[in-house]
Protein backbone atom coordinates (compact mmCIF):
# COMPACT_ATOMS: atom_id res chain seq x y z
CA UNK A 1 0.00 0.00 0.00
CA UNK A 2 0.91 3.45 -0.73
CA UNK A 3 1.39 6.04 1.50
CA UNK A 4 -0.17 9.12 0.13
CA UNK A 5 0.70 12.66 1.77
CA UNK A 6 -1.60 15.72 1.70
CA UNK A 7 -0.59 19.21 2.14
CA UNK A 8 -2.99 21.80 2.86
CA UNK A 9 -2.53 25.40 3.07
CA UNK A 10 -1.10 25.98 6.19
CA UNK A 11 -2.61 29.84 7.86
CA UNK A 12 -1.34 31.09 11.20
CA UNK A 13 -4.27 30.66 13.88
CA UNK A 14 -2.88 33.77 15.82
CA UNK A 15 -0.58 37.05 14.54
CA UNK A 16 1.59 38.66 16.70
CA UNK A 17 -0.65 41.66 16.61
CA UNK A 18 -3.79 40.89 14.87
CA UNK A 19 -6.18 44.01 15.78
CA UNK A 20 -5.23 47.28 17.15
CA UNK A 21 -8.11 48.73 19.04
CA UNK A 22 -8.61 52.39 20.12
CA UNK A 23 -11.77 52.84 22.21
CA UNK A 24 -13.14 56.17 23.86
CA UNK A 25 -15.62 55.78 26.13
CA UNK A 26 -18.30 58.63 26.88
CA UNK A 27 -21.63 58.78 29.47
CA UNK A 28 -24.58 61.18 28.48
CA UNK A 29 -27.52 61.19 30.88
CA UNK A 30 -31.35 62.12 29.50
CA UNK A 31 -33.42 63.17 31.97
CA UNK A 32 -37.39 62.25 30.70
CA UNK A 33 -40.29 64.07 31.86
CA UNK A 34 -42.95 62.38 29.95
CA UNK A 35 -44.13 64.33 26.94
CA UNK A 36 -42.76 67.74 28.46
CA UNK A 37 -39.72 67.95 27.34
CA UNK A 38 -36.28 66.59 27.46
CA UNK A 39 -32.67 67.80 28.83
CA UNK A 40 -29.10 66.03 28.44
CA UNK A 41 -26.28 65.68 30.64
CA UNK A 42 -22.90 65.38 29.63
CA UNK A 43 -19.90 63.37 31.16
CA UNK A 44 -18.92 66.46 33.53
CA UNK A 45 -22.41 67.81 34.27
CA UNK A 46 -24.08 70.57 34.75
CA UNK A 47 -26.81 69.81 37.22
CA UNK A 48 -30.37 69.76 35.29
CA UNK A 49 -33.21 69.87 37.80
CA UNK A 50 -35.57 67.27 36.98
CA UNK A 51 -38.52 66.59 39.16
CA UNK A 52 -36.44 68.07 42.42
CA UNK A 53 -33.65 65.82 41.00
CA UNK A 54 -30.20 65.94 38.84
CA UNK A 55 -29.85 63.02 36.65
CA UNK A 56 -26.13 62.87 36.09
CA UNK A 57 -23.55 59.86 35.07
CA UNK A 58 -19.92 59.82 34.87
CA UNK A 59 -17.55 57.33 33.78
CA UNK A 60 -14.29 56.11 34.74
CA UNK A 61 -11.27 53.66 34.55
CA UNK A 62 -11.67 50.62 36.29
CA UNK A 63 -8.11 50.89 38.03
CA UNK A 64 -8.79 54.47 39.57
CA UNK A 65 -6.57 56.20 36.73
CA UNK A 66 -8.33 59.47 35.35
CA UNK A 67 -7.80 58.25 31.76
CA UNK A 68 -10.86 56.20 30.22
CA UNK A 69 -9.64 55.32 26.39
CA UNK A 70 -8.53 52.20 26.25
CA UNK A 71 -5.76 51.03 23.86
CA UNK A 72 -5.05 46.88 23.20
CA UNK A 73 -4.21 44.15 20.86
CA UNK A 74 -5.89 41.30 19.86
CA UNK A 75 -5.53 38.22 17.73
CA UNK A 76 -7.69 35.44 16.58
CA UNK A 77 -9.41 33.14 18.70
CA UNK A 78 -8.15 36.03 22.13
CA UNK A 79 -9.73 38.58 23.23
CA UNK A 80 -9.06 41.39 26.07
CA UNK A 81 -11.19 43.04 29.16
CA UNK A 82 -11.18 46.56 30.13
CA UNK A 83 -12.65 47.72 32.82
CA UNK A 84 -14.56 51.02 33.94
CA UNK A 85 -17.01 52.19 36.28
CA UNK A 86 -20.17 53.61 35.23
CA UNK A 87 -21.48 55.55 37.76
CA UNK A 88 -24.83 57.22 38.74
CA UNK A 89 -23.82 60.04 40.82
CA UNK A 90 -27.50 61.72 40.01
CA UNK A 91 -29.93 61.93 42.66
CA UNK A 92 -32.80 60.38 41.14
CA UNK A 93 -33.13 56.62 39.75
CA UNK A 94 -32.75 56.00 36.49
CA UNK A 95 -34.93 53.91 34.02
CA UNK A 96 -32.20 52.48 31.67
CA UNK A 97 -28.56 52.75 30.46
CA UNK A 98 -27.94 52.08 27.13
CA UNK A 99 -24.43 51.47 24.95
CA UNK A 100 -24.08 52.79 21.37
CA UNK A 101 -20.55 51.44 19.68
CA UNK A 102 -19.49 53.33 16.81
CA UNK A 103 -16.48 53.15 14.48
CA UNK A 104 -14.86 56.33 14.53
CA UNK A 105 -11.88 54.75 12.10
CA UNK A 106 -13.23 51.58 10.58
CA UNK A 107 -11.74 48.04 8.94
CA UNK A 108 -12.49 44.83 8.36
CA UNK A 109 -12.14 44.18 12.20
CA UNK A 110 -15.36 46.15 12.78
CA UNK A 111 -17.20 46.02 9.54
CA UNK A 112 -17.47 42.00 9.56
CA UNK A 113 -19.81 41.37 11.99
CA UNK A 114 -19.08 37.72 11.91
CA UNK A 115 -15.69 37.51 11.86
CA UNK A 116 -14.51 40.58 12.73
CA UNK A 117 -14.54 42.19 16.64
CA UNK A 118 -17.33 40.75 18.89
CA UNK A 119 -17.98 42.69 22.59
CA UNK A 120 -19.65 41.94 26.04
CA UNK A 121 -20.33 43.49 28.89
CA UNK A 122 -20.28 42.03 32.33
CA UNK A 123 -21.27 43.97 35.09
CA UNK A 124 -19.98 43.24 39.24
CA UNK A 125 -21.93 44.44 42.27
CA UNK A 126 -18.19 45.17 43.47
CA UNK A 127 -15.14 46.33 41.87
CA UNK A 128 -13.77 43.66 39.98
CA UNK A 129 -10.17 41.60 41.40
CA UNK A 130 -6.68 42.19 40.00
CA UNK A 131 -7.26 38.25 38.60
CA UNK A 132 -10.54 39.43 36.81
CA UNK A 133 -13.06 37.60 39.16
CA UNK A 134 -15.87 39.41 40.36
CA UNK A 135 -16.49 38.60 44.25
CA UNK A 136 -20.00 39.99 44.79
CA UNK A 137 -23.21 39.42 42.20
CA UNK A 138 -22.11 39.20 38.36
CA UNK A 139 -24.58 39.55 35.54
CA UNK A 140 -24.38 39.87 31.76
CA UNK A 141 -25.59 43.45 30.79
CA UNK A 142 -24.67 42.93 26.98
CA UNK A 143 -24.69 39.34 25.46
CA UNK A 144 -21.68 38.88 23.22
CA UNK A 145 -22.23 39.93 19.64
CA UNK A 146 -20.81 41.96 16.78
CA UNK A 147 -18.58 45.45 18.61
CA UNK A 148 -20.69 47.83 16.47
CA UNK A 149 -24.34 47.68 17.45
CA UNK A 150 -26.19 50.06 19.56
CA UNK A 151 -28.21 47.57 23.05
CA UNK A 152 -29.71 48.26 26.40
CA UNK A 153 -27.68 47.12 29.04
CA UNK A 154 -29.81 44.00 30.80
CA UNK A 155 -31.00 44.74 34.05
CA UNK A 156 -27.48 46.84 35.65
CA UNK A 157 -26.45 47.73 38.82
CA UNK A 158 -26.09 51.36 38.83
CA UNK A 159 -29.86 52.59 38.01
CA UNK A 160 -30.15 53.52 41.92
CA UNK A 161 -29.65 56.85 42.76
CA UNK A 162 -25.47 56.83 43.86
CA UNK A 163 -24.79 52.85 42.52
CA UNK A 164 -22.33 51.99 40.45
CA UNK A 165 -21.58 49.60 37.86
CA UNK A 166 -18.01 48.01 37.69
CA UNK A 167 -18.14 46.83 34.22
CA UNK A 168 -16.00 44.48 32.21
CA UNK A 169 -15.82 45.21 28.67
CA UNK A 170 -14.81 42.42 26.30
CA UNK A 171 -13.24 42.59 22.48
CA UNK A 172 -12.69 39.21 20.99
CA UNK A 173 -11.36 38.00 17.49
CA UNK A 174 -13.23 34.93 16.79
CA UNK A 175 -10.63 32.39 15.75
CA UNK A 176 -12.50 32.21 12.09
CA UNK A 177 -10.46 35.61 11.44
CA UNK A 178 -8.67 35.17 8.36
CA UNK A 179 -5.40 36.72 7.17
CA UNK A 180 -6.75 39.82 5.50
CA UNK A 181 -7.59 40.77 9.47
CA UNK A 182 -3.70 40.98 10.10
CA UNK A 183 -2.38 44.10 10.82
CA UNK A 184 -5.89 46.09 10.81
CA UNK A 185 -7.12 48.71 13.19
CA UNK A 186 -10.19 50.01 14.43
CA UNK A 187 -10.81 52.82 16.78
CA UNK A 188 -14.45 52.72 18.33
CA UNK A 189 -16.23 55.20 20.73
CA UNK A 190 -18.31 53.95 22.94
CA UNK A 191 -21.45 56.55 24.85
CA UNK A 192 -23.12 54.94 27.28
CA UNK A 193 -26.78 56.99 27.90
CA UNK A 194 -28.75 56.75 30.95
CA UNK A 195 -32.85 57.45 30.87
CA UNK A 196 -34.45 58.77 33.95
CA UNK A 197 -37.47 56.61 34.88
CA UNK A 198 -40.66 57.90 33.74
CA UNK A 199 -42.32 61.35 35.48
CA UNK A 200 -45.75 62.49 35.29
CA UNK A 201 -47.14 66.24 34.77
CA UNK A 202 -46.59 68.88 37.13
Amino acid sequence: MDATTTSTPHRPTAFKLAASIAIAATAAAVAGLGTLGSFTDSTNPTAVAVQDGTVSIDLTAGDGSASVPLNFGVAPGASATKYVNLVNDGSVALKSVGLATVATASSILDSDPTNGLQMSVESCSVAWAADGTCAGAQRTVQASGPAVRTTTLANPFGLAAGATDHLAVTLGLPATAGDQFKAQSSSLSLTFTATQRDGGSR
